[in-house]
């Protein structure tokens, strides 16, 4: 006999509207949606509203926006929406009083094989390390982050020049798949869980910053390409131009990397009329697609008709 699933849904970005999305679109009682509250953006400092909340609006349903997850009156509005199970994606770690709330428990869905790139950005971090396999997982929310015993997992295939962007629409599409098969387990009482395993060595989804997303020119050309393809399209691997005196701030979206001998310092530059080539270990990383500071972002050939490189600028 199945039970009647109540549904709580928790997440707050795009990759969670395709898991709200299958959850409705496969018939499921979604009780209400936790998400951020809404965040002033632009030059108008404007509220903008979640991805999440826009979708759940568009459907009616209800919807909880806590700054505290402690708040004792979230916590008793939580709790009178009757729910006896939780999913969450791509939210925030939570207390607890509200994961252990729901009868059925508390199940989270993250973009890696766990337990490798536990963490907040597991996605850039698989292009990043230059892996050719990642996947989804589904498991039990605990008290640490990431940690809880897996429900079901799904691996996927890297290609060599997926970027992040295009990596987070297939893993967010698998998730929403895989969501669909744990909440089925879930309804039949048909759910085993498996402890995660304690691997010699554990690579971290470690928050991105600016310090990470800086390019480092003496470094081996396979990891800079990596860097850029796993921090592009957002939030983007950049580095610095000397520009005569102007010291300019350029994010990279796009390279390819040209394999040729010469005896150029790390980071210096080769401008032709169509070109951006960067001198690296054993050849050159020709730019394809950036943006420089108050400029939108555009293909190299776009940039050079509008903007003029001093002789002798380099990367830094």
């Amino acid at each position: 006999m199945k039970r009647d699933l109540r549904i709580v849904f928790m997440g707050t970005p795009d990759f969670a509207v395709a898991t709200l999305a299958a959850l409705i679109n496969n018939n499921y009682k979604v009780l209400g949606v936790i998400t951020a509250p809404d965040k002033p953006a632009g030059r108008g400092r404007k509220l903008n509203e979640s991805a999440v909340k826009k979708y759940a609006k568009e459907k009616g349903l209800t919807i909880l926006q806590p700054t505290n997850l402690k708040d004792p009156d979230f916590n008793a509005s939580l709790k009178s929406l009757q729910a006896n199970l939780q999913i969450v994606v791509a939210f925030r770690m939570l207390p607890k009083m509200v994961w252990q709330m729901p009868e059925y428990g508390t199940f989270n869905l993250h973009a890696s094989l766990l337990p490798q790139y536990r963490g907040a950005a597991p996605i850039n971090w698989a292009i990043i390390n230059g892996e050719n396999k990642t996947g989804v997982s589904t498991f039990f929310i605990d008290e640490k982050i990431d940690t809880g015993a897996i429900i079901l997992q799904k691996p996927l295939a890297i290609a060599p020049n997926d970027n992040a962007g295009v990596l987070h629409d297939k893993l967010m599409h698998l998730g929403s798949s895989l969501v669909i098969d744990t909440v089925k387990l879930i309804e039949g009482a048909n759910v085993i869980t498996t402890p995660q395993p304690s691997p010699i060595t554990t690579k971290t989804a470690y928050k991105l910053n600016k310090d990470n997303c800086k390019i480092d020119w003496s470094a081996n050309p396979e990891d800079i390409y990596n860097l850029i393809r796993g921090l592009s399209p957002y939030p983007a691997a950049w580095c610095n131009i000397i520009n005569d005196k102007d010291i300019l701030n350029v994010k990279i979206y796009d390279a390819i990397f040209v394999k040729a001998p010469h005896d150029m310092k790390f980071g210096s530059l080769i401008i032709t009329k169509n070109e951006i080539k960067v001198a690296v270990k054993n050849g050159y990383l020709s730019l394809l697609d950036l943006k420089l500071p108050g400029k939108r972002r555009m293909d190299v050939k776009s940039l050079l008709n509008g903007f003029q490189f001093e002789k002798n600028c380099e990367m830094r």
